[in-house]
């Protein structure tokens, strides 16, 4: 087996005592040579997490106020750190060096990379290990696109002999100022790093032992997942299942680089491994829904034969800056969902607008609906599944109102009135945990 890439999420490098379970971590296995930590996470939960108080600081400072509050916060912070770990870190020189850009920058991402970037300074010092700025060899386009050229100026930063830190996070734009991913971006970091490196295997340190089948907080006895596949994790993201950043697939999905979510706190545990096609039986691998739809009815008789009229309503929306999540259709029906952050207090105009422009028979809007992913690459070879499914949610006493299956048929989505989301999650959980 080739090198490891590690990235180590904020909780896992809270204080020093975690920062030492990260370094016995890292010596355990020699082929653990390329490090991404994130910023230092919350201690407990009434602390402050260092890249909010670097948003705070570019906030006050900006406004030409006195931000000394929040450098002093972070200085301490850090400074406990490295006096912990025992090892020389001149925090005070680099928050020096920060103060005098933060105004020099119109936007917050150089002031929230700084969290990152001195964690990195303080891992490399620790581990005795080259640290590696990912401003010179991670490179965005000037429309804040992943530059494809980062894998060769990463790759060649890579080479050599011992262990190599490299911040998450952020990396730089043609003009060289500072761009960070979006928040928990540390994970598409470390797949850049891992793809840059060609690791055989990418290790993604959390405080949880892996994925289960459905939010834990819903089902608490949910089984661990032992593998997932790319694309179904995808799936499962769109829903909320947050565990890992979505967009960290990509970089590693070409290289079929294999993902493992591990646990820094217990480390025994297998966890999770994310691969190209997984062995497991079971046609669902997990269940993931989330509230906050709504959705617009249009019927109208011989809809089929009239050239456009999808189109028409399409447009509407489109007027409206209004995206759409699914369309189930009949001959003479569509049903458009919409996410509520979308929608916004638009609703009436919206139906309104449609009934103009569309002139259709009937048309409502139905607010307070959850959507329900039931997610697995070999529902397409397994008969039934889609029937235990719906015969689970009636069993519970819960009326269906949307069903819409992927062309893929890696998934089915259902739609149930809010209030019902717990119960139908609960209930398809139980169908599907153990396959016959």
């Amino acid at each position: 087996m080739g090198d490891i890439t590690c990235k180590f999420g904020g909780t896992s490098l809270a204080d020093a005592s975690c920062f030492r379970d990260v370094i016995a971590i890292v010596k355990a296995n020699p082929k653990r040579r390329f490090i991404v930590p994130s910023a230092p996470g919350k201690r407990t939960p009434q602390d402050r997490k260092i890249t909010d108080l670097l948003y705070a600081w570019h906030r006050i400072a900006a406004d030409g106020l006195d931000a000394s509050e929040p450098a002093h916060i972070i200085s301490d912070r850090f400074a406990e750190l490295a006096r912990d770990l025992g090892v020389s870190f001149d925090i005070e020189r680099h928050l020096k060096e920060i103060a005098e850009q933060v105004t020099q920058h119109a936007t917050p991402d150089y002031m929230a990379s700084r969290g990152e970037y001195l964690n990195g300074r303080l891992m490399a010092e620790v581990l005795q290990a080259t640290f590696v700025d990912p401003a010179d060899c991670i490179k965005f386009t000037a429309g804040g696109e992943l530059d494809p050229v980062t894998y060769d100026l990463l790759g060649q930063r890579l080479e050599g002999p011992g262990l190599f830190v490299i911040p998450g996070f952020y990396g730089s734009l043609p003009n060289g100022e500072i761009k960070t991913f979006s928040r928990g971006g540390s994970d598409i970091s470390g797949a850049i790093v891992a793809r840059a490196a060609r690791s055989a295997l990418y290790e993604n340190w959390t405080d949880v032992s892996g994925f289960r089948m459905t939010d834990p907080r819903i089902v608490p006895e949910a089984k661990r997942i032992e593998e997932i596949t790319y694309q179904e994790l995808r799936e499962l993201s769109y829903m909320g299942a947050t565990v890992l950043h979505d967009e960290a697939i990509y970089p590693v999905h070409e290289l079929k680089i294999p993902i493992n979510i591990l646990n820094t706190k217990s480390p025994e545990s297998p966890g999770t491994l994310i691969v190209g096609e997984r062995k497991s039986k079971n046609p669902v691998c997990g269940i993931a829904g989330r509230a906050g739809f709504s959705m617009i009815n249009i019927e109208k008789a011989l809809m089929n034969k009239e050239r456009g009229f999808g189109l028409r309503v399409l447009t509407v929306l489109d007027e409206f800056g209004i995206g759409w999540e699914h369309m189930p259709t009949g001959i003479d029906t569509m049903s458009i969902i919409i996410r509520d952050e979308e929608l916004g207090t638009s609703g009436d105009k919206l139906v309104g607008e449609i009934k103009k422009f569309c002139n259709p028979d009937e048309i409502s809007l139905t607010p307070a609906l959850a959507m329900i992913a039931t997610v697995g690459q070999g529902m397409s070879h397994h008969v039934g599944v889609a029937a235990r499914l719906c015969a689970a949610v009636a069993e519970a006493g819960i009326n269906l109102r949307v069903i819409d299956q992927g062309s893929s048929e890696m998934n089915i989505i259902v739609g149930v009135e809010e209030q019902d989301l717990q119960p139908a999650v609960r209930a398809i959980y139980k169908a599907f945990e153990n396959w016959d």
